[in-house]
């Protein structure tokens, strides 16, 4: 089945904000069924929304850090902190973001944020471990 323009759309988005790599592997370990959900996933949130002319790339990357700190969804959040690197976001605008988000969401949501973060930011080189 050829794939869709809103899929096209979506799957450059998603390279451009996640890293071609990951998303590459994520789709080449994906059978037919998983593939509804990559399908759904790609068109509607990366050829939809991530694709809209509203907001930029980086205000999307923020508001996507608060969101799933706010559904404590720190393995998401982890992925998503190094497309928030690619989109512009700044390790200083990160912690904000998330001590903002901790204030709202309540400390054990901010903690695993915090944490996801971190070793996101670890692995990306950004941060450096003390010592």
């Amino acid at each position: 089945m050829a794939e869709s323009e809103l899929f096209e759309r979506g799957l450059q988005a998603r390279r451009d904000v996640l890293g071609a790599e990951y998303v590459d592997a994520n789709l080449a370990d994906t059978d037919e069924f998983m593939m509804a959900f990559q399908r759904v996933v790609t068109e509607w949130a990366w050829g939809y929304a991530w694709s809209r002319p509203g907001l930029d790339r980086k205000t999307r990357s923020m508001l996507n850090l608060a969101i799933l700190t706010a559904l404590g969804r720190p393995d998401e959040l982890g992925i998503y902190v190094k497309g928030a690197i690619a989109t512009g976001v700044s390790v200083d605008e990160i912690k904000e973001i998330l001590i903002h988000a901790t204030v709202y969401c309540g400390t054990p949501a901010g903690r695993q944020a915090f944490r996801a973060a971190h070793e996101a930011l670890l692995a990306e080189g950004v941060l450096r471990r003390p010592g």
